[in-house]
């Protein structure tokens, strides 16, 4: 059952690229900003989840709530950034701190699938 809607969650990020390439959608000037961070965001959620899922404790709930949390935040600290006028440091420091937690979840999937 796990890996029906693994192989779901999988071809529904391709049909998802695959349309974002063909519609090659324009994003608002003012999104613009907001955009990398929600995809740094998110990008750390899925990572969390694979590694999750790797470790057995991968509920969908959780993965869900988190991913629009920690999207929502990101950008909500950006938005902040930019009305205290320190947008860019803000900006960076959200990049750095979710990348870490990116390579930090990189780190344990490697050990985990590869065992090294």
């Amino acid at each position: 059952m796990k890996a029906r809607y693994a192989v779901l969650g999988l071809l529904a990020l391709v049909a998802g690229i695959a349309i974002g390439v063909v519609v090659s959608p324009q994003v608002p000037d003012a999104a613009a900003p907001y955009l990398p961070i929600a995809v740094v965001a998110a990008l750390d959620t899925v990572f969390g989840g694979l590694r999750a899922y790797l470790d057995g404790l991968f509920d969908s709930k959780v993965f869900v709530i988190s991913f629009v949390f920690n999207v929502s935040v990101a950008a909500l600290i950006v938005w902040l950034g930019d009305q205290l006028g320190v947008g860019t440091q803000l900006s960076t420091a959200v990049i750095v701190v979710l990348g870490i937690r990116i390579f930090g979840n990189a780190a344990a999937l490697r050990r985990r699938l590869f065992g090294a």
